[in-house]
């Protein structure tokens, strides 16, 4: 018999998410749940939907990850959304991809080298505070429930020294979020529609200039 559960992730399978990796979601499931009780992690109410609202979430945004890219980095990775489920992912669609998560907390920062071992992903976790590091190199900036989108953008033009592309997530507003950002800045955008939520797309900005 199919776990239940693992029905769940089926959505994801269009987007070239291997079945393989679903065992390895459960397994991260599992980890966020049990942890969740001494740390917050994630918020109580979402534990009971935590395959759609977490993980097949951040999976999505797997479709605007292409083949040239090496380096992702998370930067506000918390409990490992999106950047422990996109390294998942990767480890059989791309496993010379790497991830780099930034986290200010020690305790979820142990908790990501856990998960990192356990399931045994090509990833670096970073105790630090992503907005006092300076000339980082990427390909991809990834940023889910983090700061607003010009905060994210300043981050990226301020302490990046090198980057493609910046994939964030934008709720009911991001109309009028983009609208008011491009006029402080010029970028491409490609949109997508959310799986998870009717008033969310995942938005993919490259060519990033401040006017």
């Amino acid at each position: 018999m199919i776990d239940s559960n693992i029905l769940e992730y089926e959505n994801l399978v269009p987007l070239n998410v291997s079945r393989e990796t679903f065992p390895k979601f459960e397994a991260y499931c599992d980890l966020l749940k049990k942890e969740n009780n001494k740390i917050n992690l994630i918020s109580k109410s979402s534990e009971t939907d935590i395959r759609k609202r977490h993980i097949v979430d951040c999976a999505q945004t797997v479709d605007f990850i292409d083949e040239k890219h090496h380096i992702c980095t998370d930067v506000g990775s918390g409990s490992g959304l999106p950047g422990i489920v996109l390294a998942i992912i990767m480890q059989i669609k791309n496993p010379d991809m790497k991830f780099n998560l930034y986290e200010k907390s020690f305790r979820k920062c142990e908790f990501l080298s856990v998960v990192k071992e356990k399931l045994n992903l090509n990833a670096e976790i970073f105790q630090k505070d992503i907005f006092k590091e300076k000339n980082i190199e990427t390909d991809l900036i990834i940023a889910r429930a983090f700061k607003p989108l010009p905060v994210v953008l300043e981050l990226a033009e301020k302490n990046f020294k090198k980057f493609k592309s910046v994939i964030i997530f934008l709720g009911k507003n991001r109309k009028d979020v983009l609208e008011t950002t491009l006029a402080n800045w010029d970028f491409d955008y490609k949109e997508k529609k959310s799986l998870t939520s009717s008033e969310s797309k995942i938005i993919k900005i490259c060519n990033l200039k401040k006017k």
